[in-house]
């Protein structure tokens, strides 16, 4: 035998299982299939037909939802193949390992579950993050989205997808449905899916705020964030015995200036909770100075301020009750702080 004499092909019926159906043509040439048997197979009326450009899809019929996710990973993955293990374990079953590649947009949310998002057989179109230097081009139902550093990703139904707000700034990028684009973000904080604060960040870095129908979206997201933690606050209090305070409050002293406004305060320990709901946009720094101006006018008065974030209330919510509790005990042990007036806000 020559070192032209092609090789026997391997069995391929561990490549038809599943989403294995769907393999590149480089792993067919592993397996022994010649050019000339990959375009025999390929013929209109074959078993096979090509998926996208080095992409074969193992079977006649149209790809499912599946088979075109894989699909597009296989087309945007690294030329190094996607292994293998060679042997599979109920835990580790054939999956394909795909580099450099990972799914972004509506077909990542939906992956995630929102309800909100397009079901994957509806999608005429799959987002793929790549590499900015990576010369790829979109095609077929592919949409390759170029980025300097891939994020990292979650591992859902054995697929590589983005964070949710990665997936959600890649997919408000193409939408121009303002009330599409509010029910996505809506429901990533309604859902539990992420914080606003990192929703906000990747709008920013994806430079969408200034689209107007973004901007009224965000505006809703905050305002939907403020109000689940504004209840995991009143949750709190409840659920670890702490002394009820007085909700909303503006503070002013005596006759004199507005001190600010504050999410709770107990007017017998002087200590106030605040919400740090801020978003990462343009006037952060302005913003982080006026709560930082406010928290020293009402330290210099002896009120103590605490300050709460919402995915510390979400992720932590046992610890944020002692940071607060342990402020009331040690009220006693501070000089008496001085009179202020509180009303309603």
């Amino acid at each position: 035998m020559t070192h032209n004499t092609p090789l026997s092909p391997r069995p391929l019926r561990h490549l038809a299982d599943g989403h294995r159906r769907v393999v590149t043509t480089a792993q067919l040439r592993s397996h022994g299939v010649t050019a000339a048997g990959l375009s025999e197979q390929c013929r209109p009326d074959g078993p096979w037909r090509e998926l996208l450009p080095n992409v074969i899809l193992l079977h006649p019929g149209p790809p499912t939802a599946e088979e075109r996710l894989h699909g597009a990973l296989l087309y945007a993955a690294r030329a190094a193949e996607p292994a293998v293990p060679a042997q599979p374990t109920a835990d580790s079953p054939h999956r394909p390992l795909y580099a450099d590649a990972v799914l972004t947009g509506l077909a990542a949310l939906a992956l995630h579950g929102f309800s909100s998002a397009p079901p994957l057989p509806a999608l005429d179109q799959v987002d793929v993050l790549v590499q900015r230097p990576r010369r790829l081009r979109s095609t077929g139902y592919v949409r390759v989205r170029r980025t300097p550093a891939l994020p990292d990703p979650r591992t859902v139904a054995g697929l590589p997808v983005a964070p949710v707000p990665r997936a959600l700034a890649d997919a408000v990028a193409e939408l121009t449905d303002a009330e599409a684009v509010r029910r996505l973000l809506t429901e990533a904080v309604r859902g539990g899916h992420c914080e606003p604060a990192a929703v906000v960040r990747e709008l920013t870095q994806a430079k969408l705020l200034g689209r107007p129908h973004v901007v009224d979206a965000v505006d809703a997201l905050l305002a939907e964030g403020r109000s689940i933690a504004e209840n995991r606050l009143y949750r709190m209090v409840g659920e670890y015995g702490l002394p009820d305070p007085v909700w909303n409050v503006d503070l002013r002293l005596p006759g004199g200036p507005h001190l600010g406004g504050v999410d709770a305060y107990w007017p017998d320990h002087a200590v106030a909770v605040e919400l740090d709901t801020r978003a990462p946009r343009q006037d952060d720094d302005a913003l982080w100075s006026e709560y930082a101006r406010k928290r020293e006018h009402l330290e210099r008065l002896g009120i103590t301020v605490v300050y709460l974030t919402p995915k510390k209330l979400r992720d932590f919510l046992e610890q944020q009750a002692a940071v607060v509790r342990t402020a009331l005990m040690a009220s006693g042990d501070r000089d008496p702080a001085a009179y202020v007036v509180v009303l309603p806000r």
